[in-house]
């Protein structure tokens, strides 16, 4: 995930009073492994998967 669209993440998180845990309970993911994905440290298709999934929880426009 690019820097940007972490950054975009966590202000979502923060506008929208959800907590790290309550999205990775949305994904059905742990925290850690959406924090992997968040940091870039997981990019295989699955982790796409979920950022795609987590740009239509938060409503993130396309990068």
């Amino acid at each position: 995930m690019s820097v940007e669209l972490s950054i975009k993440v966590r202000n979502e998180l923060i506008r929208n009073n959800m907590k790290h845990g309550e999205l990775a309970k949305l994904l059905g993911i742990s925290g850690p492994y959406l924090s992997d994905i968040l940091n870039g440290k997981r990019t295989g298709p699955k982790a796409q998967e979920h950022i795609k999934r987590i740009r239509k929880i938060l409503n993130i426009r396309g990068e």
